[in-house]
This record gives structure tokens, sequence and C-alpha cells, in this order.
């Protein structure tokens, strides 16, 4: 039988990388987005994850065309940088509202589905940000660390239900994400290493692995026996991740500030 997933923030990026993926390997793969369209075997669904009623509906969409969803990633957002001090709370609330709500959203949305069939495994899009916070980054970083704890949280709730709940946190991805940041000045002339840390943050981005490889990682996930509640992607970002929790809090986070300093 055909397995289907359900994928948001799939028009671009890991995204898109992803929903490709699953398509050639024969899945039936939908893809809810603000933008996009359908091809090569992906369905285009219109979805804006800051509207309880557009994720509802684009969910109503998908069950009108299948019975039966395997597999669900929790992938929209976007990043916005600059000082806590000087960030206007509208584009804070919008960071989180997009990230951490649109997921609550998302889930909310297709979570009935999965409890009725007793069955699926939904997975989040979460970042290293979330356990190595990000200087300038602060909001996203914060956004994504409420995934990983909404995460562990509602893998005990939905267990019961046969469904299982993974984050997969990645590194530094060269995708369109780094040129899509809304990088704020306010503040830059009081925090004037802000902008030498934005550059070695973007820097790092570019260099960074392809979406493809994170593409293989959610496959992974999506197809093992028994998924792990959180994966880091990369190598490197396993390493620095679990160096994180053996260091004390005081010496991983200096090392952090001299790393974007």
């Amino acid at each position: 039988m055909v397995k289907t997933i359900v994928i948001s923030g799939g028009s671009s990026g890991i995204g898109k990388a992803t929903a490709s993926l699953f398509a050639e390997r024969g899945w039936r793969v939908f893809e809810l987005s603000r933008h996009g369209e359908s091809h090569d075997g992906i369905t285009h669904i219109t979805c804006d994850v800051c509207s309880s009623e557009s994720a509802q509906k684009a969910v109503a969409e998908v069950l009108k065309q299948t019975d039966h969803i395997d597999v669900v990633i929790s992938n929209a957002g976007y990043g916005i940088s600059g000082s806590v001090e000087f960030t206007a709370i509208a584009d804070a609330e919008h960071q989180m509202d997009v990230n951490f709500m649109g997921a609550v959203r998302f889930t909310q949305a297709i979570l009935p589905q999965l409890r009725q069939q007793h069955s699926g495994r939904l997975i989040y899009t979460s970042s290293v940000a979330a356990v190595l916070p990000v200087p300038y980054q602060a909001f996203y970083s914060a956004s994504k660390a409420a995934i990983n704890a909404l995460a562990l949280a509602m893998a005990n709730e939905v267990k019961d239900f046969g469904i299982s709940v993974s984050v997969m946190m990645p590194g530094d991805v060269s995708t369109g994400f780094t040129d899509a940041r809304r990088k704020s000045t306010a503040g830059e002339e009081v925090y004037r290493g802000a902008q030498k840390a934005i550059t070695t943050m973007e820097k790092d981005e570019r260099a960074g692995m392809s979406p493809q490889q994170m593409a293989e990682l959610f496959y992974h996930i999506a197809t093992c026996r028994s998924p792990r509640p959180q994966y880091v992607g990369g190598f490197s970002y396993r390493v620095l991740c679990f160096l994180e929790r053996l260091l004390p809090k005081r010496l991983s986070n200096w090392i952090e500030y001299t790393v974007y300093s």
C-alpha cells in the first residue's frame, strides 16, 4: 500500500527537498504552504499556519483525497535576527506565531486523524539553536526550544494512540532560509558585535549541509523501526550537542560567545 506523508512548509529549502525525496521513493506527498504548486507526484495545498482556519481547511482537503496519513512533518518557519533589547515586540511575536504557534495549529488540525487511525509519525523541524542558542538570534532559538519542549510533552500524551513524536534539529544548512531572514539593524550602534555575529552565522549557513542530506534524515525517521524523540542533523552538530550536555553551562555558553564575537 502506498504510504502518505503531509509536509507543512514544503515549497522551499529542506521541506522541498524532503517532499521531492519521498515522492521519488513512491510516497504520496501532500505539500502545505502559502506559495507552491503541484508537481512531480507532489500535491500542493494552500495553507497558512498563522491561521487555524487555513490549517483546518488544508487538512480537510488532504482527507478528501486519502483516508490514511502515515507521516506528518511540521516544517513551516522562518528566522529573524537582532538584539533582544531592540527587537520590536511585534517582530518577536510574529516569529513565535509562525515557528511555534504555527506548529501548534498544524498539529491540532491533523492530530485527530492520527488519533482516529491509531497510528502515525509526527516529526517537527527544530534546530541545533534550540539547545545551543545563537546570539542575535534569540527569538528564533527560543521558538525552536519551545518546539522541543512541545514534542517531548506531547509524545507522552499521544503514545497510547500509537503515535510517535520526534524532532529533527538541523545544524547549518545551505538554503534560501538565509536570504529570507528578516534582519533588524536597530541598536547596532550599541551592540557593536551584532553585525559580525550575524555575518559569521550566515557564512556558516551558506557553507552548510545540503537540504538533501536533511531530507535523507527525515526519511530515516519516517521509516525506521522505532524513532527516537530527538535527532541532530550532521555529525559535527551531534558532537556539539553531546558536548553541550556534558559541559557546564557557563563554559558551553562562553564557547558560543567566542564563536560569534
